[in-house]
C-alpha cells in the first residue's frame, strides 16, 4: 500500500513524458518537405490537367488536375499586397489579384482564381515582431499552403481547372470604411459560348469567404461538369518549433456519421481518401490556423485526397453530375474558411468545425475548461490572471475531497513513528510487516490510499488544460505579467518552474515519509524531475501547476495542524 502513492508519483511524470511521446507519435512533425528547385517552371503540362472522367457517368470518380498553378516565384515572397503591383506581368508569371480587408490579405492568381496568399493581420508571425502578419497561405515551398477550384467535364468540352487563364474585372481591392463586403470577380470565356464567373465574397472582421463558380452556357450544346474544390500544401517546417511540443498538421475532414477524422499525410500514399458525405467539410489544419472548403449542408461531396510531386499532399472534394443545357446557367456555392481556429466563431459557420481545435481524447474535460477561462478572461482581461481564477475554482470544487485525502495523510503522518518501529521490528520480511501495517491501519481507521485521490484527480484536469492552453488560438502570443509575455510559450527564465519544483519539495515534507529509504530518495528526487519536465511546457500550464501545489500546501498544512493540535488537546486531557 505505501507503495501506491510512489507509483501514482512516477505515473503522473510519466504521463508528463507520455504527452510528449503522443504528439510525436499522433501530431509529430513529418519529415520536411523537399525543397523546390531554384528556379519554378514558367508553365505546367497542360496534358496532366485534362480530366479523364465522364460527369456525366453514376459512378465515374474524375481525375482531378493536382498541379499547382505556375503563379509561386523562384523564392518565397515578401513583399505586401500594398508593395506588389498585380497589374504587371513577368515573365511566364501570371498577375496577381490583391484584396485587404479590415483582418486580412490576400492575392489571388489570375491562373485558375487560386488564393496562393493570405496575411492575418491580426496575428504576428513571431511574438518579437509583431508588426510583421502571420502568413497562413503561400504559393512556394517551405510551407507551401495553397486554395485552389476547378471544373471538371468530359468529352471535348473545355472546362476551366485550376490551370485556366481568368481575366479579373480589377486587380486590386480594399474594403472601404462604409462597406461591410467587397466582391472579387474572375471571367473565364470560351469561344463557343461557355462563360465561367469565380467569384469570392469578403466580409468585414470575417475569415470566413464565400465562393461561387457560375457557369453560363451560351452554346447550343447542353454540357456535364462537375465542381472541384481542394487544399493543397506541404509539410510544416518551423525552425523556431519547440521540440517538446508538437501538434498536428496535415488534412481532416467531417461528416455527420463519419465525424471528425485525421487522414494524415502518411497515410495519403497508402491509402487515397474517397467518401461521399453529406453536410460535412474538408480542411488543412495546423497548429492554431486552418482553411476549410465548407460545401453546402444538403450537397453530397465526394472527399478525395492525393499526393503530389515535390512533397505536396491535396485534400479536396467535387461535386455530383451537373448537366446545363443550351442557354442555361448553374452556380456552385461553397464557403471557404480561412484563418485562426477562434471556437466562438467556428461553431457557428459549420457542425463539427470547432473540432478542428484538437483537444485530444479528453475534449468533453477540455471544452468545458475553456468555456470557463475564455468567461473570466471577459471579466479580468489577462489570461493569466484567468489561469490563477481558474485554478482557484478547480481548487474549491474539490475541495471537500481534497480535505478527506489531506486528513488521511495527515493522520498516516501521525503513524509515521510505528510504522517505522514496525520496518525495525520485522526488517526483511515484507510479507509480515505489511500484514502488521493493514492491522494497524484497520485499528487506527485509516486508509492509506486516501492521500493518493488529490492525484488521481488532478491528473485529467492537467491534461485536459495542457490541450487547451496548447490549442487555444486566444491564448497565442498572451501575455501575464512582468517577465512571462507569452503564455504558450516556456518561462524564458524558469522561474516558475523553479518555484514549482521548490512548492513540490515543501509539499512533500508536509507528507508522512515512507518506511523504505529507497523510496524516500526516490521522492526527493521527484521534484527536481518535474521542475526539468516543466521547465519546457507552456508557461501558462506551469503557472496553474505552481498555483495549484501552493494551494495544497496551505490547505494541507492547515489541516495537519488541525489534527496536531487536536491530538495535543487529546493527550492534555
Amino acid at each position: 500500500m505505501d507503495n501506491f502513492r510512489l507509483i501514482l508519483l512516477l505515473s503522473l511524470a510519466a504521463v508528463l513524458f507520455l504527452i510528449y511521446q503522443a504528439w510525436m507519435e499522433d501530431y509529430g512533425r513529418q519529415q520536411p518537405a523537399p525543397q523546390a528547385s531554384a528556379q519554378a517552371p514558367a508553365t505546367s503540362p497542360a496534358t496532366t490537367d485534362a480530366p479523364a472522367a465522364r460527369p456525366s457517368g453514376a459512378g465515374d470518380a474524375p481525375e482531378v488536375p493536382t498541379d499547382a498553378p505556375d503563379a509561386p516565384p523562384a523564392q518565397p515572397s515578401t513583399t505586401t499586397a500594398a508593395d506588389t503591383d498585380p497589374s504587371t506581368d513577368a515573365a511566364g508569371v501570371p498577375a496577381l489579384v490583391t484584396v485587404e480587408t479590415d483582418v486580412l490579405r490576400a492575392e489571388i492568381s489570375t491562373r485558375g482564381g487560386t488564393i496562393q496568399s493570405l496575411r492575418l493581420k491580426d496575428y504576428a508571425a513571431d511574438a518579437d515582431r509583431p508588426d510583421i502578419p502571420l502568413q497562413l497561405l503561400k504559393p512556394a515551398p517551405p510551407n507551401m499552403f495553397i486554395v485552389q477550384s476547378g471544373l471538371l467535364g468530359g468529352g471535348e468540352q473545355t472546362l476551366p481547372t485550376h490551370n485556366a487563364q481568368f481575366v479579373p474585372e480589377a486587380t486590386s481591392y480594399r474594403l472601404a470604411e462604409d462597406n461591410d463586403d467587397l466582391l472579387v470577380e474572375l471571367v473565364w470565356q470560351e469561344e463557343d459560348g461557355l462563360t465561367v464567373t469565380k467569384r469570392y465574397r469578403f466580409e468585414r472582421g470575417s475569415y470566413l469567404v464565400h465562393a461561387e463558380q457560375r457557369i453560363d452556357n451560351a452554346g447550343t450544346e447542353p454540357i456535364a461538369l462537375r465542381n472541384y474544390d481542394q487544399l493543397q500544401r506541404t509539410e510544416l517546417v518551423d525552425p523556431n518549433k519547440s521540440s517538446f511540443i508538437h501538434t498536428y498538421t496535415g488534412a481532416v475532414y467531417y461528416g455527420p456519421e463519419e465525424k471528425y477524422k485525421k487522414e494524415k499525410f502518411g497515410e495519403m500514399t497508402k491509402r487515397p481518401l474517397d467518401v461521399t458525405i453529406s453536410g460535412g467539410w474538408i480542411a488543412m489544419i495546423q497548429h492554431y490556423f486552418m482553411a476549410a472548403w465548407i460545401p453546402q449542408p444538403d450537397e453530397a461531396q465526394t472527399f478525395y485526397s492525393k499526393v503530389v510531386g515535390d512533397g505536396r499532399y491535396i485534400i479536396g472534394q467535387y461535386s455530383p453530375a451537373v448537366t446545363i443545357p443550351a442557354g442555361g446557367s448553374h452556380t456552385f456555392e461553397n464557403r471557404l474558411f480561412m484563418g485562426p481556429k477562434l471556437q466562438d466563431k467556428l461553431d457557428q459557420i459549420a457542425p463539427g468545425l470547432e473540432l478542428a481545435v484538437d483537444y485530444g481524447w479528453l475534449t468533453v474535460l477540455a471544452k468545458p475548461i475553456f468555456w470557463l477561462l475564455d468567461l473570466i478572461h471577459s471579466l479580468v482581461g489577462n489570461w493569466g490572471w484567468s489561469i490563477i481564477i481558474l485554478t482557484i475554482l478547480i481548487k474549491a470544487a474539490f475541495y471537500k475531497l481534497s480535505e478527506t485525502s489531506y486528513r488521511s495523510m495527515a493522520n498516516m503522518r501521525k503513524l509515521a513513528p510505528r510504522l517505522k518501529a514496525l520496518k525495525d521490528r520485522y526488517g526483511d520480511d515484507k510479507e509480515r510487516m505489511n500484514q502488521a501495517m493493514m492491522e494497524l491501519y484497520k485499528k487506527e481507521k485509516i486508509n492509506p490510499l486516501g492521500g493518493c485521490l488529490p492525484i488521481l484527480v488532478q491528473i485529467p484536469v492537467f491534461i485536459a488544460l495542457y490541450w487547451v492552453l496548447l490549442e487555444s488560438v486566444e491564448l497565442r502570443h498572451a501575455p501575464f505579467i512582468l517577465w512571462i509575455d507569452n503564455l504558450t510559450a516556456p518561462d524564458p527564465w524558469f522561474v516558475l518552474p523553479v518555484i514549482m519544483g521548490v512548492s513540490m519539495f515543501a509539499q512533500q515534507k508536509l507528507n508522512p515519509p515512507p518506511p523504505d529509504p529507497m523510496q524516500e530518495k526516490i521522492f526527493m528526487a521527484l521534484p527536481f524531475v518535474f521542475t526539468v519536465f516543466f521547465a519546457f511546457f507552456p508557461a501558462g500550464l506551469v503557472l496553474y501547476w505552481t498555483v495549484n501545489q501552493l494551494l495544497s500546501i496551505a490547505q494541507q498544512w492547515y489541516i495537519t495542524r488541525q489534527i496536531e493540535q487536536a491530538e495535543a488537546a487529546k493527550h492534555k486531557s
